[in-house]
């Protein structure tokens, strides 16, 4: 990325995706490669009168070296301060920027998967606490290291992989247009009125089918589709944008409801562990089987606790959004969740239920999405009466 767009897109990550606000103190996660990123965000941050911006950088080569070398029975050790500089940072309703991948797509290739799946960092379980009280403005935003462009763009020598990486970079994050900030206040509405149209159907559960898919998950009595403004909001009336680039209008599931089967239909990242070909079976909300290359490394991830098996979130994802038209698959959750219509096992957002059933949403440590959608894959809504309603038909919206 060249100096110019680099600047660019770290102003829009303060402005639009963390709208960072005077006197707030602000945490960026990121592995060292993404230094340069930093350092403008900072500026930027200041610019807008940040009181203190904090960087954190997670180094994925000593995680590789630790799961390699480390006593097994420490693998699930975290750090007790690492929890509580979080809470603190929400007690001070602070600002969260993640740039990811902090631990890249591949790297921890010849890991036991099983292994390698009990180590959540730098993920930590305070960080859903955090996200469901909304005391932090936050954002995911991406950035190109060799070793993802080199998984992405297989057969190019890391130079061209890593242009070609962040041209379509560039793309899906809308800095080839001449208002970025604009582009995507734009696009967020377009997602909200998508969301708002959803939620009025008042849908009792979602139907996904498909090639290897005939899943039904339902809901609960006051899940809503997005948030009451276009992007997030925090209890300070702070609207930010969790991710960027998105594409997706989410909600809250009920965990006690889910039934059948679900094909992946891309491949899955966890934590750096590449799981393909993932298949899931559902009985009475809880995942009992779990197939795929590599799918230890889920397993792993969801027996972390109860929660672990059963749904917090369902997104739906159009074919009219960015990630999807470039065509490529970018082993990297952030953009593939954004180019399908995916489903999370673990921790749900509060922010996409009423009052009434926060106590019911599920609740984990762990919160891992995996991408279900396609234009091969019909998405259908369930009324309280049986009414099937098609949403999703060959990747277009039908309501």
């Amino acid at each position: 990325m060249d100096p110019q767009t680099l600047s660019r897109y770290a102003k829009l990550i303060v402005e639009v995706g963390a709208n960072v606000q005077p006197s707030q103190i602000v945490w960026i996660v990121a592995e060292p490669r993404a230094a340069p990123l930093v350092r403008l965000v900072a500026a930027e941050a200041y610019e807008r009168g940040a009181k203190f911006v904090d960087p954190w950088y997670f180094d994925p080569f000593v995680k590789r070296i630790r799961l390699e070398r480390a006593p097994e029975d420490t693998i699930d050790f975290v750090p007790s301060w690492f929890g509580r500089r979080l809470l603190a940072l929400g007690e001070g309703h602070g600002v969260r920027i993640s740039i990811t991948p902090q631990v890249p797509p591949g790297l921890l290739g010849g890991i036991d998967p099983a292994i390698a799946g009990r180590d959540q960092l730098p993920a930590m379980k305070e960080n859903f606490d955090v996200i469901n009280a909304r005391t932090t403005n936050w954002t995911v935003v991406p950035w190109a290291v060799p070793e993802w462009a080199r998984l992405v763009h297989p057969g190019l020598d890391d130079e061209t992989a890593m242009a070609k990486l962040w041209e379509q970079l560039v793309y899906t994050l809308r800095l080839d247009e001449p208002n970025p900030a604009a582009a995507w206040r734009e696009r967020l509405g377009q997602l909200h009125e998508a969301g708002t149209r959803l939620s009025e159907r008042n849908f009792d559960a979602v139907r996904f089918q498909g090639p290897g898919t005939d899943l039904t998950v339902g809901l609960l009595p006051t899940s809503r589709f997005g948030s009451d403004t276009p992007g997030m909001q925090t209890v300070d009336g702070v609207i930010h944008a969790p991710n960027l680039p998105t594409e997706e209008v989410t909600t809250t599931p009920d965990p006690m409801r889910a039934d059948g089967v679900v094909t992946a239909t891309k491949p899955l990242d966890v934590a750096g562990s590449v799981v393909r070909d993932l298949q899931v079976t559902f009985e009475d909300g809880r995942a009992v089987d779990v197939q795929g290359e590599n799918a230890d490394a889920l397993r792993s991830r969801i027996a972390k606790d109860e929660g672990g098996s059963r749904l917090g979130e369902l997104a739906l994802v159009d074919r009219e959004g960015r990630i999807e038209k470039t065509g490529t698959i970018f082993f990297n959750t952030l953009l593939d969740e954004n180019a399908a219509s995916h489903l999370a096992l673990g921790n749900a957002y509060a922010t996409h239920v009423g009052d009434a059933d926060r106590d019911r949403i599920n609740k984990s440590a762990v919160h891992v999405d995996f991408m279900i959608g396609s234009d091969d894959v019909t998405v259908t809504g369930i009324t309280k009466d049986g009414t099937e309603v098609p949403v999703l038909v060959g990747g277009s919206w039908q309501l």
